[in-house]
């Protein structure tokens, strides 16, 4: 079945950043929008406080698990927003390297925010998205 979403990399603008910087979605298809996938465990833990590369790694697979649910996949996805709570560039890009591994070379367009605190204790990372999924034949 082809692919519901189709990632547009724009010649005109630079290839520095490492995502699409559009995405388009194909009738038919279905929306799966995502609420931010945090860092903790099955327990409702906040996993690995400090780290945030283990913290992405664990937001990243509760966001598979989430659009599993909904009956989506990574490569379903059409944009996504990563929250990391530091004023420091390179805690934003320590994130981002483990969510960007993530989608391989499905590289959806994403915006990334350096924000003062999320909503659980020891949180430094979340990730919301939207999927679309092809729906009939």
């Amino acid at each position: 079945m082809p692919q519901s979403v189709a990632l547009l990399h724009v010649p005109a603008l630079t290839d520095v950043a490492e995502y699409a910087y559009a995405a388009t979605v194909e009738p038919p298809a279905r929306l799966v929008f995502t609420a931010g996938a945090c860092p903790l465990d099955a327990e409702g833990r906040t996993v690995a406080p400090g780290d945030h590369a283990a913290q992405a790694r664990q937001v990243m697979a509760n966001l598979e698990t989430a659009l599993n649910a909904a009956g989506a996949q990574l490569n379903d996805v059409v944009k996504t927003t990563v929250y990391v709570a530091s004023s420091r560039q390179a805690d934003l890009v320590t994130a981002w390297e483990v969510v960007r591994d993530f989608f391989g070379d499905h590289d959806p367009p994403s915006t990334l925010l350096g924000v003062a605190v999320l909503g659980y204790t020891d949180q430094l990372v979340e990730v919301e998205a939207v999927a679309a999924v092809r729906t009939g034949a």
